[in-house]
């Protein structure tokens, strides 16, 4: 029975060797040299502040000894060589009376255990003689990692409104955005304009707090423009004794009186 057990491993072994030593894509890729500098950067900025010192000294091994070390992201390795050499004993009375004092394998097992939850690294095989063929995982692989620039990404750059941001007063071809917009007619006596004849006013003044968004910006003939001046909406409406006269207002795409 032994015997059929160690053809069975060295079968599994040999088709392992096959998919990540016939360059498979879908098993490994290279990273390359020029590549490094930035993962290292994802993993100090994103890896890091989620994971604990002992699953971060872990990290590292592993990511020096196949990252690093070949480029790829496969390596095999035991409990018992993570044992010795990554981290001493956290205490401090056991450390003064021997040096290098190894951590327990229950913590081994507990600091690998987290990461691989976390998705930082994943078992690809079963153990061997050898030790676990372990995936290092990069942050870009990683989905708390994704969160987590996607975050910083929607900080750094918040999305824009044109409606409110977007300049429809000084640009020309906004200017021509907002005539077509209100049919070339005048938003206050409703006269039929042409290109060479239609003017922009806001219908908040500019004096007053407003501004050259998508809404504060209306068509209007140079009389009743030059009538309006600095006035508010109200004021304006007031002097020509006309209630009527109220100016279009746009929402949701459509024009309403």
């Amino acid at each position: 029975m032994k015997e059929k057990i160690e053809k069975v491993r060295s079968a599994l072994d040999e088709l392992e060797k096959e998919l990540i030593g016939g360059g498979a894509e879908q098993v490994m890729r290279d990273l390359s040299a020029l590549e490094l500098p930035e993962i290292i950067e994802d993993v100090v900025d994103y890896l890091m502040p989620i994971i604990t010192p002992y699953m971060a000294a872990y990290y590292w091994h592993l990511f020096r000894h196949s990252v690093l070390a070949t480029g790829q992201q496969y390596l095999r390795c035991s409990t018992r060589r993570l044992q010795n050499g990554v981290i001493e004993s956290a205490y401090s009375q056991a450390r003064a009376e021997k040096s290098n004092r190894p951590v327990s394998l229950r913590s081994v097992r507990e600091a690998l255990s987290d990461p691989e939850q976390i998705g930082a690294i994943r078992k690809e095989g079963e153990p061997t003689r050898d030790g676990t063929l372990y995936k290092v995982l990069i942050p870009e692989e990683i989905e708390a990692c994704r969160k987590a620039m996607s975050a910083r990404e929607a900080s750094q750059y918040k999305r824009v409104d044109i409606n409110v941001e977007v300049d429809y007063y000084n640009v020309r071809e906004n200017r021509h955005k907002i005539f077509e917009r209100d049919g070339y007619k005048c938003a206050y006596c409703g006269k039929q304009l042409t290109r060479f004849t239609a003017t922009l006013d806001h219908v908040k003044p500019v004096s007053g707090g407003g501004d050259n968004s998508y809404e504060n910006v209306i068509t209007a003939c140079l009389g009743c423009n030059s009538t309006k001046t600095g006035k508010s909406l109200a004021d304006f409406l007031a002097d020509r004794g006309n209630a009527a006269a109220t100016p279009t207002q746009h929402r949701d795409g459509e024009t309403v009186t």
